[in-house]
């Protein structure tokens, strides 16, 4: 009887998780800036999810849990990578085994439809903290307690850093939205 009811609960757990592959993708992509990296990094966040299926409890908030481990893998693949400092070799430029198959920017692609390019180089352009903050909110509609949790920082943090990246892209982009008439310059008084 255990194993029967361990089965319905692992088949919920792996309905719930599913759902939000497309999420899981475009965090990833955004952290890590390349398709194949994405990819991988959701493989294997499903993967320890899976493998760790019994610590989630279901009907609690299974797309910050994924979020948390997907964000934890992409950190410790990040420090190792710059623990190595891997380099390419001299000779990758203009070798045809070294060059990139396919679209390179999948996402980019994406935002194009419907956002300008110039939003997206100011988010882009965000150090990563503030731009992981801003995707995970403004992005996919996380709650501060949400981010908080997938980031491993206390909500004022993720407040703050919220507050900062908006006000880093107001200030890009305030030019931009006047010119494109979203908002109105009301010169001022000298």
């Amino acid at each position: 009887m255990t194993s029967q009811s361990d089965a319905k609960r692992r088949a919920a757990f792996e309905r719930e998780a599913l759902v939000h592959l497309d999420a899981l993708y475009n965090f990833a992509f955004k952290l890590s800036r390349s398709r194949d990296d994405a990819q991988d990094l959701v493989s294997d966040t499903i993967l320890r999810a899976l493998e760790r299926w019994e610590q989630y409890h279901l009907g609690s908030n299974i797309r910050a849990w994924l979020f948390t481990i997907l964000y934890h893998i992409f950190v410790s693949r990040k420090r190792r990578i710059d623990a190595r400092e891997v380099l390419a070799p001299d000779d990758a430029e203009g070798n045809p085994a070294f060059e990139a198959v396919g679209e390179t920017d999948p996402e980019g692609a994406f935002y194009d439809s419907f956002i300008d390019e110039k939003v997206v180089e100011a988010i882009e352009a965000l150090p990563d903290e503030y731009r992981t903050s801003v995707m995970l909110s403004d992005v996919q509609g996380m709650r501060y307690s949400e981010i908080a949790s997938v980031l491993g920082v206390p909500e004022g943090t993720v407040k703050s850093r919220l507050f900062r990246g908006r006000r880093i892209l107001q200030r890009k982009l305030r030019a931009y939205a006047a010119e494109m008439g979203y908002i109105r310059v009301v010169p001022s008084e000298a």
